[in-house]
């Protein structure tokens, strides 16, 4: 299947993807949905204007409305018929000739658009769903105790973070400030982080909402799953490391979350569906039993134009879907644009660790550049880039949206 637009067949970023972002122009600031189909981008909103007064879109929900506002988040509170039907429409316009003379006048370059943050963010949680990270993690911080705590495999563990402090890919990263104590000094000492460090992450966003003390099924996770983002959770390790007895992340991880600006359909990552690596010891208690897949994504990170890991996603452990289902199982509701990342993505090799704790072992072991500087944890200055992609039909690639920041000196 191939578009009008002369995309070729393997684009990365083709026909058989088609993700969603927020986006303006110069010569109209107003932010709207637009999807990108190579590297252009269709202004969804007002091409949904032009077929529903021709009759084409149907008589379901106003996808121009959803799509003439500055988020996602309205598309996203149409649930998942009306997201399945019109990324059947968006093809469709896409690869129908007859469709060119009307569509055409709403495409952008991609060098021509400013992109912005794809959803207003509800709630955000970040889960720990890498029994690999988990481990180098318990390794690193507590030595003389198992490296995954007890209740690991019984259920995903996360932390709430911050919505507000959620950010476009490309935004600056400001070096966070706070308490930090190392096991020599004989008191906390305050200051700018010396352990600046990422996370590798995937993102998911939510829509849909549900009622206060309702719940979400693994089975039913799907009809609340959207889409995917990259996702970079800069952490501040001496700040969490002094902070995280007994309640866990605070301050070190709140001062940002990056997101890529573009979010892939569920839809399109079905040819990368792939069975979890094994939950048989122990089981899983039944409401985490059901229907869930792991993902078959394969990510690069990318520290000053040097690429520092490769982790690969389709090793962890819990499942969007269990994700979901534990998240809500107390009675949490969830909201339109609620988002919550993977945890760090990292595999059993040391190239495959998505966080520079675990690739310098806590800076005890620094990576070496290719400028030949190197690195513990990140600089003044640094540039962060995630990228990733999955298979997709017709041995195509599904490319997601890359994740990049620049650390800035604290302020």
């Amino acid at each position: 299947m191939t578009s009008w637009l002369d995309v070729p067949a393997d684009h990365p970023f083709g026909i058989h993807n088609l993700p969603y972002g927020v986006f303006s122009t110069s010569r109209d600031p107003e932010r709207r949905v637009g999807v990108r189909i190579g590297d252009q981008v269709l202004d969804a909103g007002a091409v949904a204007a032009i077929g529903r007064g021709a009759g084409l879109v149907g008589d379901g929900p106003d996808l121009a409305a959803a799509w003439q506002t500055s988020s996602l988040n309205a598309f996203l509170a149409l649930g998942r018929p009306a997201w399945t039907a019109a990324r059947d429409w968006l093809t469709e316009i896409l690869t129908d000739e007859v469709h060119r003379a009307g569509v055409e006048p709403h495409v952008y370059p991609l060098g021509e658009v400013t992109l912005h943050l794809p959803i207003e963010v509800a709630d955000y949680v970040d889960f720990y769903a890498s029994e690999d990270h988990a481990s180098n993690v318990g390794q690193i911080f507590r030595p003389d105790n198992a490296a995954l705590p007890p209740n690991w495999k019984h259920l995903p563990i996360g932390y709430h973070g911050r919505s507000g402090t959620v950010v476009v890919s490309g935004t600056d990263v400001i070096r966070p400030r706070g308490q930090r104590k190392a096991p020599s000094d004989a008191a906390p000492v305050f200051g700018p982080s010396i352990r600046l460090d990422i996370e590798a992450e995937l993102g998911y966003v939510v829509g849909g909402a549900t009622e206060l003390g309702s719940s979400i099924s693994v089975d039913a996770a799907e009809d609340h799953l959207f889409g995917v983002v990259l996702l970079n959770d800069w952490s501040a390790r001496d700040i969490q490391a002094w902070e995280y007895v007994p309640l866990g992340p605070f301050l070190g991880k709140s001062f940002a979350t990056s997101i890529s600006a573009w979010v892939t359909p569920l839809d399109a990552l079905r040819d990368a569906r792939v069975a979890l690596p094994g939950q048989s010891e122990p089981r899983p208690l039944p409401y985490l039993a059901g229907d869930a897949f792991g993902l078959d994504l394969h990510l690069e990170v990318i520290l000053n134009g040097t690429v520092v890991s490769r982790p690969e996603y389709a090793g962890m452990y819990w499942s969007p879907a269990q994700m979901l289902a534990h998240l809500t199982v107390n009675g949490a509701s969830v909201r339109n644009g609620d988002l919550f990342g993977s945890g760090t993505i990292s595999g059993p090799e040391k190239e495959t660790r998505g966080s520079l704790l675990e690739l310098t072992w806590n800076g005890t072991e620094p990576l070496t550049l290719e400028d030949g500087t190197s690195r513990g944890f990140l600089e003044d200055g640094d540039t962060v880039t995630i990228t990733a992609w999955a298979p997709g039909p017709e041995d195509c690639r599904i490319a997601l949206g890359a994740v990049t920041g620049t650390i800035r000196p604290a302020r």
